[in-house]
């Protein structure tokens, strides 16, 4: 795209509005603002490049956002729409004067009736090399006025998680491209768990984008999504649509996740009650033979040899008092130098502890990946009493041939 013939023809620069979708109530919540330009041919052409290019005068984009952003606020004040409107900012250009003409540009719209509580500043800022703290001061001088921050194209990394929190956002947009390429992809799965985490923990809600199917959809749900975005839902148009364009069918999707994660959910919780029967029955055979708990082990891993790869015993502070029963090329084999080692530091390690203490009851954790093999696999843990608590650690390839537990 020639910025020339976008700046010589900056009349013809229009907005378009992507709806984002609301999980709670299944309705359009706000727009976010694209930048398009009319062709000759009636064509409306996306302005990304012009915006992303690297030779594009800085001057040039930033005109162009002002028109495009003008021009938006006019439409969204004449149709009195009542929801947000997703005003995107590079946060490099933004701080050329530290943010000042973007907030004139707002206060002049206020003075003919926009609401600054409606505005939701959508900042990229993964190319910022200037004063981070300055950038930080301007948003937090923004959100006196009720203007919300939305970080922009987050993906995990782990350099970022650290500063996000920083800039105090009220939204933080993760894109979910990705998950369309690869949906079996479990370490980028990970990354997008911790930040549904960070996400809860600093107050933010999530926004996930580039929803183009289901699984997508379904996945952000499971998340903790909020918000929701993207041409599965709906493509940016010129227009604004009725608020509840969606509401039937995102209210019959969200009935369809909730019944397929409910299904996965009993499938855990009676694999977990069978399995606890199953243990009580065999050990009660196998304590008429021993009382040595290797050896209690090792009869275990014989009777469970198609479900399990490892089985151990622990007191209730996590110190191993058994060996590890390990299986090696299909044969089982005893390890006892894992005898004293201490598990406490595991996440969630002394919680469960103290839950199978008072409910009596074993547990089946969530998938993880093991230390060792790097392969997806849940432990079940078992009070066994005495104060020790047995974990049988389920192999992928049974996890696998159970659909559900592979989840």
């Amino acid at each position: 795209m020639d910025p020339l013939d976008v700046i010589s023809n900056i009349e013809k620069v229009i907005p378009y509005y992507q709806p984002v979708f609301s999980a709670d109530e299944h309705k359009i919540i706000g727009y976010e603002v694209l930048g398009r330009m009319i062709e000759d041919n009636g064509e409306a052409v996306s302005l990304g490049p012009f915006f992303t290019g690297n030779d594009i005068p800085d001057e040039y984009k930033i005109e162009v956002d002002e028109k495009v952003t003008a021009k938006a606020l006019l439409q969204f004040i004449q149709s009195n729409q009542e929801g947000l409107i997703f005003i995107n900012r590079d946060a490099r250009l933004l701080m050329l004067d530290h943010g000042e003409s973007f907030m004139e540009l707002l206060q002049c719209f206020k003075a003919q009736g926009l609401n600054l509580n409606r505005i939701v500043l959508e900042l990229s800022e993964k190319t910022f090399q200037g004063d981070f703290e300055q950038l930080v001061h301007v948003l937090l001088y923004y959100k006196t006025y009720g203007i919300k921050v939305a970080i922009d194209n987050v993906r995990g990394n782990i350099g970022e998680l650290d500063r996000l929190s920083l800039f105090s956002p009220d939204i933080l947009k993760v894109d979910l491209s990705q998950l369309r390429n690869d949906a079996g992809n479990k370490m980028y799965k990970d990354i997008l768990f911790s930040l549904s985490v960070l996400a809860r923990k600093i107050g933010a809600s999530l926004l996930f984008e580039h929803i183009e199917i289901n699984y997508q959809l379904q996945f952000a749900w499971l998340n903790g999504g909020r918000y929701y975005q993207g041409y599965y839902l709906k493509k940016p148009s010129e227009g604004f649509l009725k608020s509840d364009v969606l509401k039937v069918k995102l209210k019959e999707k969200c009935q369809d996740f909730i019944r397929y994660e409910k299904k996965h959910l009993e499938a855990g919780y009676q694999f977990a009650e069978d399995l606890h029967k199953e243990i009580n029955r065999l050990l009660i055979l196998l304590r008429k033979q021993t009382q040595e708990y290797d050896q209690l082990l090792s009869g275990l891993a014989d009777a469970f040899t198609d479900k399990c790869f490892r089985l151990y015993m622990c007191d209730e502070n996590g110190f191993q008092v058994t060996s590890n029963i390990l299986k090696v090329h299909g044969n089982w084999e005893v390890y006892e130098r894992f005898k004293g080692k201490n598990w406490s530091w595991r996440p969630y390690f002394l919680e469960n502890i103290i839950r199978m203490r008072i409910n009596k009851k074993g547990l089946l954790s969530d998938i993880y990946s093991d230390i060792d093999s790097g392969e997806p696999i849940r432990t079940y843990s078992y009070p066994f009493g005495d104060g020790l608590y047995l974990f049988i650690d389920l192999s992928y390839e049974f996890l696998f041939e159970e659909e559900s537990l592979l989840y």
